[in-house]
This record gives structure tokens, C-alpha cells and sequence, in this order.
């Protein structure tokens, strides 16, 4: 059986980072986000499902979910919301569980945006690690790297659980309101714990 580490995070606040230090230091990585993007790109296995759910509309030109449509889609109306997520937690948390299984590193680190969102996680990771960084740079950082303006940032904010709901389930924080050299820092510190923890 893996040794767990669930790592979780508000939008914008330093999630894949975190995973990406971890991964260079040797502990396997299982994104949810990555399986999701894999599950809804071209050909993905949720592809027919998406479309029987919101019709051609849902699909881009490429043949992939289109994002921008579905998350539109899902934003105001919460009833297509969990359809979605009826359709795409299932084959997201099998996959997750399959790539877990084949893990041969000494621990993993399992990326899971909702984590504290979601009542199952915490009985499959044994730890469970927060990024976490003041909310005005969250926003900052999300209009950085996406585009999208503060008000819809602010949006997805308040769909997830509070900063401080989060920091309450955590057994780990890493502060990242500093630098990148401050993160990968901190990952060694507690890569050192987990390796122990893993051992033991």
C-alpha cells in the first residue's frame, strides 16, 4: 500500500509548483486535473459522455471539451454542474486509483484541487498537505497566467471551500506568498518527513 500524500490548494495559490518540486525529488505525482484534461482532450474517454450531456456545443473544433462553454455552462447552473461531476469523478477517481497502485516510488503525492470539498479523499491519503498564499495574490497570480478577470476569479474562489476550512484540515501547510526558491525549500523539508513517514 502507497504512502499518501494528498496536496490540495485554492485556485492560483501554488498547487502544481508544489507538485512539479516533489515529482524532481522522486515521489510519484497523480494530478486529478491532469486525468481530467486527458479524460475531456480529443478522443478522451469522457468525450461521448460530455456531449450527450450538453450537446455538440460542449466540444470545440478539435474535437476536445470545449473549457470556456462547459465551465460557462456549469457556473450558472448547478444542476449541470453535477451532472459533470457525476459523469467525470468516477472515471477520474479510478484512474487516480490506478496510477496510485503502480507507483513505484517511496510516496505519492496525489493532487486534488477539492480535496477538502470532498467527503472520500480524506480516508484515501494519509497526510494532507496545503499550499496556501493570502487570496489577493491567488487572484493575482490566476489573472496572470488565465486572463480572466478578478470578478471571475473571485467567483471560483467562493466555490471552494474558505482559506481557512482548508488550512483547519491540513497536517502540512507550505507558505507560497514568496518565491519559488521559498516553496521548493519548504518541499525538501517535508520530502525528508514524508520519506520517514513512508518508511515507518
Amino acid at each position: 500500500m502507497a504512502f499518501i500524500v494528498g496536496l490540495t490548494g485554492g485556485i492560483g495559490s501554488g498547487k502544481s509548483a508544489a507538485a512539479d518540486a516533489f515529482e524532481k525529488l522522486g515521489a510519484a505525482v497523480v494530478d486529478t486535473d491532469l486525468i481530467a484534461h486527458e479524460l475531456t482532450r480529443a478522443g478522451g474517454a469522457a468525450i461521448d459522455g460530455v456531449r450527450a450531456l450538453f450537446g455538440d456545443s460542449a466540444i470545440a473544433a478539435d474535437g476536445a471539451m470545449d473549457r470556456k462553454a462547459v465551465r460557462e455552462r456549469v457556473f450558472s447552473d448547478p444542476a449541470a454542474k453535477r451532472r459533470l461531476e457525476a459523469l467525470l469523478h468516477p472515471m477520474i477517481r479510478a484512474e487516480s486509483e490506478r496510477r496510485i497502485a503502480a507507483a513505484t516510488a517511496p510516496y505519492v503525492v496525489h493532487v486534488v484541487p477539492l480535496l477538502v470539498e470532498s467527503p472520500g479523499y480524506r480516508q484515501r491519503v494519509q497526510r494532507v498537505l496545503v499550499v496556501d498564499c493570502p487570496e489577493a495574490l491567488q487572484v493575482e497570480r490566476v489573472r496572470a497566467r488565465s486572463g480572466l478577470p478578478a470578478e471571475a476569479v473571485e467567483a471560483i474562489m467562493r466555490s471552494q471551500v474558505s482559506r481557512e476550512e482548508r488550512l483547519a484540515a491540513a497536517d502540512d501547510v507550505i507558505d507560497n506568498s514568496g518565491t519559488l526558491a521559498a516553496l521548493q525549500n519548504q518541499v525538501r523539508k517535508l520530502h525528508q518527513t514524508y520519506l520517514e513517514l513512508a518508511r515507518s
